[in-house]
């Protein structure tokens, strides 16, 4: 372990010195243990569901105090400009940072609220550097990426060690092993590893076995040079996850244990399964947690057993539930399931709680019109329609809100799906034939739904919306107030446009509810309509705060609609 001297050394930024590192006010080398998980031979391999499931055991079986971050090498300085199609959903943190949707895994499994210092990009690091240079920070010196880049690497891991007095630093790495845009995060992680001492940070290798279909079995060379190239890097891995189609064979494990020098009941075999709230029990009769703690020489802590009795009991919720409701999620990015996995989550962490399972059916509502709207959503118990930017497919879904309300289906609309159920009721109920949003057409003679006031002048897209936790009375009497059983709640947003406050007297006159607002603000944040079993449209995103012990109200509620539907 270093000693207080070399960590002084360490922190030097001086033109005498070959160092640059933040240590941070009252950070302790060893106060704060680390692992850090990267992959090999693919993204995509499970390395975010991994990390947050470990997070999960080590917290609730073990009550450690676990804080992951997650890294993209990406330029973007966050993922609020990325398109669902090449990213997947972006998730929205309470401080208002828009994220990897991994930080949505984060916050379920180990449910706990995240912020900005659990999300790091490549575009972030360097304009954080390039602004401190500007500014005459480095004393003359040449910037470079070592060892100013990964300093300010091992800085960020540090002070989120220290604003969460964590136990654990948990650290995902995005991409994979040879990617150029994480090399020098890699590298940073070695450094890291020096520094901190062996005994203080852990290295998991998450790896892929391939099972091609024309060889009919697995084969590990892929794996093996994975792993070989990260131990090129400096970084030898302590524990090596091998994730596959099908449970891995006792020889491919041998073979990965003798490629990378980790004893083999150190190489774990993690196959597809029926529920990721499995996988922390799977990895419990693993053994992994153990594994981990013999590794950064922890003792656990036993007062999280209680929480961990509690996921259990969930899982055989999942396994025991006997009936089955089947959702259509009514979107425009329905080829990317990951574009919606919030929503995914939601739905299958609230429904055992009804002793139900959830069946989705996909519906792309570019293809939705008047003329074949019933036979796309025929047989559904419950229409969704998700958040989302933009024209295409939005008559598509009014046409699926219509269907919904007229054939009283229980409606669940999520901010887009808030607005576009204003359009709907305003064109075909209030009478308002030409009815629609200023994003979809900036010339609509009735503009129901309108740019927020403070929109209106920002030109910048990134990081410029209403983000974030925000507050939302719920109007006593109402369906929102008997769901969540209080009047005022907290809810996260991501949106530019709202309900046109010159229509709400109108839409409220021909039976609109609006059942919740913004405090001491006329921004309409909650609409239900009190004839139909359920026919609800929010402004923010229930899914964002939905956890699997604690799902929100609002999804019980759309469960137990859809349920009375079938019974009725």
């Amino acid at each position: 372990m270093p000693t207080k001297k070399t960590v002084r050394t360490l922190s030097k930024k001086t033109t005498e010195h070959e160092f640059y590192t933040s240590i941070p006010k009252g950070y302790r080398v060893g106060r704060t243990k680390y692992i850090i998980i990267m992959g090999s031979v693919m993204s995509g391999v499970g390395k975010g569901t991994f990390s947050a499931s470990l997070g999960n055991l080590l917290t609730t079986l073990h009550g450690f105090k676990v804080s992951p971050i997650k890294f993209d090498g990406y330029l973007n300085y966050d993922a609020g400009t990325l398109n669902p199609y090449r990213h997947g959903e972006v998730f929205v943190l309470d401080d208002g940072t828009e994220c990897d949707l991994d930080l949505g895994s984060y916050e379920r499994m180990i449910k706990k609220g995240l912020t900005k210092s659990s999300y790091l990009t490549g575009g972030k690091i360097f304009k954080d550097l390039i602004d401190k240079e500007r500014a005459g920070k480095f004393l003359g010196r040449d910037v470079q990426f070592i060892p100013h880049v990964t300093g300010e690497i091992k800085g960020f891991l540090r002070k989120l060690a220290v604003e969460s007095d964590a136990d654990i630093v948990m650290v995902e790495v995005g991409g994979t092993i040879g990617d150029i845009e994480n090399a020098y995060f890699i590298e940073a992680m070695r450094e890291l590893a020096y520094e901190e001492g062996k005994e203080n940070v852990c290295f998991v290798n998450v790896t892929y076995i391939i099972e091609p279909k024309s060889l009919g079995e697995q084969k590990s060379k892929a794996a093996q040079l994975g792993i070989r190239n990260l131990m090129s890097l400096g970084i030898q891995p302590n524990l090596i996850v091998c994730r596959s189609h099908n449970p891995i064979r006792e020889k491919i494990k041998e073979k990965i244990s003798i490629y990378s020098n980790v004893p083999v009941e150190r190489v774990i075999g993690l196959s597809n399964m029926e529920s990721i709230y499995h996988i922390p029990l799977n990895l419990m009769q693993k053994g992994v947690d153990k594994s981990i703690m013999e590794i950064l020489n922890l003792k656990s802590r036993k007062n999280g057993s209680k929480e961990f009795d509690s996921w259990v009991k969930l899982t055989k919720m999942i396994e025991s539930a006997k009936k089955t409701v089947e959702v259509g999620i009514t979107g425009k990015y329905t080829e990317v399931h990951d574009s919606y996995i919030s929503i995914l989550k939601a739905l299958e962490h609230s429904a055992p709680y009804e002793d139900a399972k959830v069946n989705v059916r996909w519906v792309e509502t570019s293809k939705i019109t008047v003329k074949n709207v019933s036979e796309k959503l025929k047989g559904l118990d419950g229409i969704i329609v998700p958040g989302g930017f933009g024209s295409r497919g939005a008559e598509g879904k009014i046409e699926c809100i219509r269907y919904a309300r007229e054939h009283d289906i229980p409606y669940f609309g999520l901010c887009l799906g808030f607005q576009m159920a204003v359009i709907e009721y305003a064109r075909h109920i209030c009478g308002m034939k030409k009815a629609n949003s200023t994003e979809i057409d900036s010339n609509c003679k009735q503009d129901v739904i309108c740019i927020l006031p403070e929109q209106e002048e920002i030109e910048e897209l990134g990081g410029t919306m209403r983000l974030g936790g925000h507050d939302v009375v719920v109007k006593k009497g109402t369906q929102a107030y008997k769901l969540y059983g209080k009047g005022l709640v907290r809810e996260r947003f991501r949106h530019r446009f709202n309900v046109n406050t010159t229509c709400i007297e109108t839409l409220e006159k021909h039976g609109m509810v609006f059942s919740g607002m913004a405090p001491k603000k006329r921004i309409m944040q909650i609409l239900e309509l009190p004839k139909n079993r359920f026919h609800i449209g929010v402004q923010f995103h229930p899914e964002f705060t939905s956890r699997p012990l604690e799902p929100n109200p609002l999804y019980l509620g759309f469960i137990r609609a859809m349920l009375d539907k079938k019974r009725r």
